[in-house]
C-alpha cells in the first residue's frame, strides 16, 4: 500500500467500490473551516479514529476540540491524505484557498469541497489538479446524518472517489455518488423542488406554512423514512402514479424565479430563528436550545431507523 501523501492514481475501478484495485487508505484528515459544519465534520473523523485537524484563522479561540484532534492556523507542511473545505460560501474565499492547496500539495492530497451551491468545476479549476478534487457534501448536523453526497468533477480520478467513499464509510457515512456536479446536487435539488411548490401554495393563500410543515412532519417524512420516494411508487402501483402524474404535473408551479415570499423576508432581515422572525415567530426562544432539541429528536429517530 502506498504511504500517506502519495499522488492520486487512476486504476479505472468502479466508483461504487466493486472489484476495486488497492488504493492508499486515508488516515489523516484536515478540515478547513471551524464553523458549525466544519466542527461537525471534524468530530465525525476524530470520533472514528482518524488523525484529524481543523484549519482556522483563530485556532486559539476555538471551543474544546474532540479527543485527539488538533488545530492549525495555516496549511501543514506535510500534505494530509484528505482535506475537506468548509469555509463560508464565498467564491473568492474558496478559490483563493484551493489555489493555495494546489500550489502546496499538487495531487499529494485529496481535496474536497463541502459547498452546497457553488460550481465545483470552478473550484477544481482554481485548485489546478482536478484528478485529486471532488465534492463531499454533508448535511447539518454533520456528525449525525448517515448520508453524504460525493460528487465527481470532470476529471476526478476513480481512485479519488474510492478513497473518499471508503474513508467516509469508516466514519459511519453512506455515500451517494453523483457522476456530474449539477448545481444543488441530489438532495438540495429535491428539497428545493418541493419547497418551490410549497412557497407558491403559501403565497397564493391556499395553505399556511404550518399546514406545509404538518404534511412534512406527520405524513411525508414518516412515509419516506420507511419506503423512500421511488420505492413507495412501486409499492402503490405505477399505473396509479402515472395517471396521477399526468393529471397533476401540468398544474404545478414551474416558475424559474425564486419566490418573493422568501426573498422579501431575506431583504427585510427576517431570517428565521437567528433573528427571531421568519415564517414563524421565534422571539424569546434560545436558538441554541431549539437547535439542540431538534438534533436530539433527530438522533433518536435515526437510532430507531438503524434498529428497524
Amino acid at each position: 500500500m502506498k504511504t500517506a501523501g502519495a499522488s492520486i492514481d487512476n486504476p479505472g475501478a468502479s466508483p461504487q467500490g466493486v472489484a476495486m484495485n488497492k488504493v492508499p487508505t486515508i488516515q489523516t484528515v484536515l478540515v478547513a473551516g471551524s464553523g458549525v459544519m466544519g466542527m461537525g465534520i471534524l468530530r465525525s473523523f476524530a470520533g472514528a479514529g482518524f488523525k484529524a485537524a481543523v484549519l482556522s484563522r483563530n485556532p486559539d479561540k476555538l471551543p474544546p476540540l474532540p479527543d485527539g484532534a488538533t488545530a492549525c492556523a495555516d496549511l501543514p507542511p506535510e500534505p494530509p491524505d484528505l482535506i475537506i473545505e468548509s469555509v463560508p460560501e464565498d467564491i473568492d474565499l474558496k478559490t483563493s484557498l484551493f489555489r493555495r492547496m494546489g500550489e502546496a500539495y499538487g495531487t499529494r492530497a485529496l481535496v474536497a469541497s463541502n459547498t452546497s451551491g457553488l460550481p465545483l468545476e470552478d473550484l477544481a479549476a482554481a485548485h489546478g489538479h482536478p484528478s485529486a478534487f471532488l465534492g463531499i457534501h454533508y448535511f447539518q448536523p454533520a456528525e449525525a446524518f448517515p448520508l453524504v453526497e460525493v460528487i465527481r468533477v470532470n476529471r476526478t480520478a476513480d481512485s479519488a472517489i474510492e478513497r473518499a467513499v471508503e474513508a467516509l464509510a469508516r466514519t459511519g457515512k453512506e455515500s451517494i455518488v453523483l457522476n456530474k456536479p449539477v448545481i444543488g446536487f441530489l438532495i438540495n435539488r429535491l428539497q428545493h423542488a418541493v419547497l418551490h411548490e410549497a412557497y407558491h401554495l403559501i403565497e397564493e393563500g391556499i395553505v399556511t406554512a404550518d399546514d406545509v410543515d404538518k404534511f412534512a412532519k406527520q405524513l411525508f417524512g414518516p412515509r419516506m423514512c420507511i419506503t423512500g420516494l421511488i420505492e413507495q411508487k412501486d409499492m402503490s402501483g405505477l399505473d396509479t402514479h402515472a395517471l396521477a402524474q399526468a393529471a397533476i404535473v401540468p398544474h404545478l408551479w414551474h416558475g424559474a424565479e425564486p419566490h418573493a415570499i422568501v426573498q422579501d423576508k431575506f431583504t427585510r432581515g427576517d431570517l428565521g430563528l437567528k433573528t427571531g422572525r421568519g415564517f414563524y415567530d421565534w422571539s424569546g426562544k434560545d436558538p441554541a436550545k431549539v437547535r439542540r432539541a431538534a438534533a436530539e429528536k433527530l438522533e433518536r429517530l435515526l437510532e430507531f431507523l438503524r434498529q428497524s
